[in-house]
């Protein structure tokens, strides 16, 4: 297949002293970036063991609902069975998780440590990603955020060689370790039930601690640990992977490396929504990798793609998958120019909901279908929705038969 792409000559004069910004060299339309987000996202092909960390890496995978980075990547590596992947989280500790973009749990390669996590520290008076709802209990207590996250940094270190089991316990445990450190008058406020839900469990320390993990998180001082059963336990970086999180000073420019390589062509303003952070923070990030990338035509605007991604874009490959069935929360539907993955606003709806949304059916990068899956017993019971003439019922079916093998379990029922 040949691709016809608009090109214009990069502008040369100079505007006020300065080089003029350059304009951009190429068009793309959506069915070049489709495919090239696929194989960005490694969902062109099935992907061996060898590449887990390269696929988990890509732009990381969110854990939540617990086991979605599991569903993620038996899309890429089905593969890599449960065991492997305890080996690689739990025993050689090359993948680890914590909380990271957007505030949510997400499991990403050690390595890749500071891109996740150091690189998402807000400077400057940004405020910090996921701690706007704090205000109600700073009011309450008649403190400033930085006074009570440099207390909750002074007690992280307790965390060292102990693990604890369950997020609540975690709040109130540095609660209690952070409550003799307030003024004395503000301890009996601290130990008041909290003002966000189950005041019965959390105190407004706790739930002030909470938000301050977010922070605490992306300084390398604390990581989930292994799950007891339903519950996650969490201990510190250094007693995980045995070693502080080690400075990178070019952390910001690789995250946002990986955010163009997968969600490219793109914009600062994409970034933000991505990373959940301020306008201020995205662009400052930004910056940092805005000599790497080079401008382009998409949807009718200006856009960003990294130039080595350009020969790939141009000369899209055929797909050795080209229907998939996606989990919720795959990084592939993350992307923030949903028109990409489903141009129809009434559909867009059906896929990404409020509150609980399903996965998706996807051909050839275009969402074309929405399914759920109920447990139930050791079966799984599957319903499945889709409105183009390209899915065969009959694949969508071999598919959630795989589904349901890899969370081990039967398909008992299909329905659609």
């Amino acid at each position: 297949m040949v691709w016809c792409v608009k090109r214009t000559a990069k502008e040369s004069r100079e505007r006020d002293g300065r080089m003029a910004k350059p304009e951009p060299s190429m068009e793309l339309n959506v069915e070049q970036v489709r495919n090239f987000r696929l194989h960005a996202h490694h969902l062109d092909t099935f992907y061996a063991k060898a590449d887990v960390l390269a696929a988990v890496g890509a732009c990381g995978m969110q854990n939540t609902p617990p086991g979605a980075w599991e569903a993620a990547l038996f899309n890429r590596v089905p593969a890599c069975k449960a065991a492997d992947r305890d080996r690689l989280l739990l025993e050689e500790r090359s993948l680890v998780q914590a909380w990271s973009f957007r505030g949510t749990p997400a499991v990403f390669p050690a390595a890749d440590s500071a891109a996740f996590l150091s690189a998402l520290a807000a400077a400057g008076g940004e405020p910090w990603i996921y701690t706007r709802g704090i205000g109600l209990a700073l009011d309450f207590l008649g403190v400033g955020f930085d006074e009570l996250l440099v207390l909750l940094e002074q007690v992280m270190p307790q965390l060292d060689g102990r693990t604890v089991t369950g997020k609540t316990s975690l709040d109130q445990t540095l609660a209690a370790w952070m409550e003799p450190l307030l003024p004395v008058q503000k301890r009996s406020l601290w130990n008041e039930p909290s003002m966000y839900g189950s005041p019965d469990k959390q105190t407004v320390g706790g739930a002030a601690v909470s938000f301050l993990l977010r922070p605490c998180s992306f300084k390398g001082l604390v990581v989930f640990g292994a799950r007891e059963g339903a519950s996650p336990t969490f201990t510190s970086y250094r007693t995980w992977l045995g070693r502080l999180l080690a400075p990178d000073a070019d952390a910001s420019r690789k995250l946002v490396r990986k955010f163009v390589h997968c969600y490219g062509p793109t914009t600062a303003d994409r970034l933000a929504a991505w990373l959940g952070c301020s306008g201020d923070q995205a662009r400052r990030l930004w910056k940092t990798a805005a000599d790497e990338m080079e401008p382009v035509t998409f949807l009718g605007k200006k856009a960003y793609v990294l130039p080595a991604d350009r020969e790939r874009l141009l000369a899209p490959q055929p797909l050795e998958r080209e229907l998939l069935l996606l989990a919720a929360h795959d990084p592939y539907l993350d992307q923030r120019d949903r028109v990409v993955l489903q141009s129809d606003k009434a559909l867009q709806r059906r896929i990404w909901r409020t509150v609980a949304n399903p996965g998706a059916i996807v051909h050839c990068g275009e969402v074309v279908g929405t399914w759920t899956g109920t447990k139930k017993g050791a079966g799984l019971e599957v319903e499945a929705n889709w409105w183009s003439d390209a899915v065969d019922g009959r694949q969508v079916r071999a598919l959630a038969e795989q589904h349901a093998a890899f969370r081990g379990l039967e398909l008992m029922a299909f329905e659609g």
